[in-house]
């Protein structure tokens, strides 16, 4: 089964993260039922206020001007000065309305005060309606217009759909402006014998409660978009917190990363300088350089004390160069180099372990493979940590096919492969993690740090490479290291060389 481990720092996460998912999903659903059941929501009432205000201030010229109109009409027609009295009530009532409005589109949102701020513009509103209803009254013996009644009618149709559309955003405006003035028409405007006015007359009293569901729902509709835009500040807002809250995590995880290198700085060199001591004077000991030691049990000690040191050592060195992988801080020094050599050096080097354990390694090396540019240390410990674990969970009499060839991509690749116990598929990314070991090198207690593949991964991915593991249970283990095709170093013919011109005979 193939495996692969997608982080970079050796740390387990699992990136797809459905159950991470799900929550996100649900967290929506929820955002979205809220959303919309606060619709209506009472505590928008100084946000509608202040849109009506807005609303009646844009719209202060086109009441008046049609008012102007209507008056010129008028005129025209051969009114008397009633009319004149009209345009001058209806405009003034409206000038007040304006101006009460503007105080409050001026006004501090925080500022207003509900309830006052609706009573004076719904008393606005009703004196503006005392003007229209005072040209419902209005009649004109003297015109020269047969259906003057059918055109107040229409005037003032036009005028509820205007102040329908203006005044949405206060309840009960439409009807507080226009209901005595469709009683005066129906009163006195019309003579309900005649079948036009009566239809006219009809049509003005359904068109006030038509009128009244259009403002009623844009109203609601304005609450909506106002509880949308609320919801939305207050994500925002979360937003912001959970950004500071990372970037404060962030900073102190800088922090303690570089608390940890400077404490792995100065444990390394702590522990190496006693442990060189140790080392020395224990292979001193060991050796008997300074003279036979008695007691063979003292030689025994001295062999542990430096085999033990020795491993501590090499357990110092991985960390480190863990630590700055992961810091990005592993300085390269890449070269052209032949990477079937760097492998066959390498497991020239383990074929005494292997020799220990009755194991044969196989190499088999592509031909006439060009160089690979890379940094050799790095390609020496990755093949010496693949075949080091090879050796180590490979049982005796067993084999090790060690391959250096061609990917199909045109990149060069390193396959160390042995018929061990192999990994369960589900261990597979805690052998790739940090100090992370499989249930069988726990149960064999085969000595290691955990840090060989980590540092394999990371350093084939400062070259711009792939890891795998390919195991299957009672079958073995197959380490793949890829190099990509950027790396491989393209033969250049050899350069002509000119014949050397012959002296010209004299």
């Amino acid at each position: 089964m193939l495996q692969r481990s997608q982080t970079a720092d050796k740390i387990i996460v699992d990136r797809r993260k459905p159950h991470r998912h799900s929550d996100v999903a649900r967290a929506v659903r929820r955002t979205r039922e809220r959303l919309s059941q606060q619709a209506g929501n009472p505590i928008f009432d100084r946000e509608l206020l202040k849109l009506h205000a807005h609303a009646i201030v844009g719209g202060a010229p086109a009441i008046p001007l049609m008012v102007l109109l209507v008056t010129a009409a008028g005129l025209f027609a051969g009114m008397s000065g009633e009319i004149l009295i009209w345009a001058f009530c209806t405009v003034t009532f409206y000038a007040v309305l304006a101006v009460t409005a503007r105080r409050i589109d001026q006004a501090e949102t925080s500022a207003i005060e509900t309830a006052t701020a609706s009573r004076n513009l719904l008393v606005g509103h009703f004196f503006s309606g005392l003007g229209w209803a005072y040209l419902a009254w209005l009649g004109c013996t003297e015109c020269r217009v047969d259906q003057f009644p059918v055109i107040k009618a229409v005037v003032l149709l036009i005028a509820i759909a205007a102040t329908a559309l203006i005044a949405s955003s206060l309840r009960y405006a439409l009807v507080v402006t226009f209901a005595l003035p469709v009683a005066a028409y129906l009163a006195f405007g019309a003579n309900l014998s005649n079948p036009v006015e009566a239809i006219m007359a009809g049509l003005l009293f359904l068109a006030l409660p038509f009128f009244s569901y259009i403002a009623s729902h844009l109203n609601r509709t304005a609450t909506m978009l106002l509880s949308f835009r609320s919801e939305k500040d207050a994500l925002i807002a979360e937003l912001e917190t959970a950004k500071s809250m990372s970037d404060e995590a962030r900073r102190r995880a800088e922090e303690a990363n570089l608390a940890k290198s400077r404490f792995l700085a100065s444990m390394s060199h702590e522990l190496r300088t006693p442990l060189n001591a140790i080392l020395g004077f224990s292979e001193v000991m060991a050796k008997e350089v300074l003279g036979p030691l008695e007691n063979e049990s003292y030689r025994q000690y001295a062999r542990d004390i430096n085999d033990s040191g020795q491993h501590l050592l090499d357990l110092i060195n991985e960390i480190l160069d863990l630590s700055r992988i992961e810091a990005g801080r592993y300085a390269l020094n890449e070269e052209p180099l032949r990477l079937a050599h760097v492998v066959e050096d390498c497991c020239r080097m383990m074929e005494l372990k292997a020799h220990n354990k009755s194991l044969r390694i196989v190499q088999q090396y592509e031909e006439h493979l060009p160089r690979l540019y890379a940094d050799e240390r790095a390609l020496r410990q990755i093949a010496l940590n693949l075949l080091s674990n090879a050796v180590k969970f490979t049982p005796s009499n067993g084999e090790i096919r060690v391959r250096v060839g061609w990917t199909i991509g045109g990149g060069q690749y390193v396959s160390v492969k042995d018929n061990g116990p192999g990994i369960p598929p589900e261990e597979i990314p805690v052998v790739l993690s940090a100090f992370g070991q499989g249930s069988i090198a726990i149960k064999s207690a085969e000595q290691g740090t955990g840090l060989g593949l980590p540092i394999v991964q990371g350093m084939m991915h400062m070259h711009g490479g792939e890891f795998e593991l390919i195991s299957k249970l009672r079958e073995g283990t197959e380490a793949l290291a890829v190099f990509p095709a950027s790396r491989v170093m393209e033969e250049l013919p050899a350069m002509p060389t000119a014949e050397p011109k012959r002296a010209a005979r004299r």
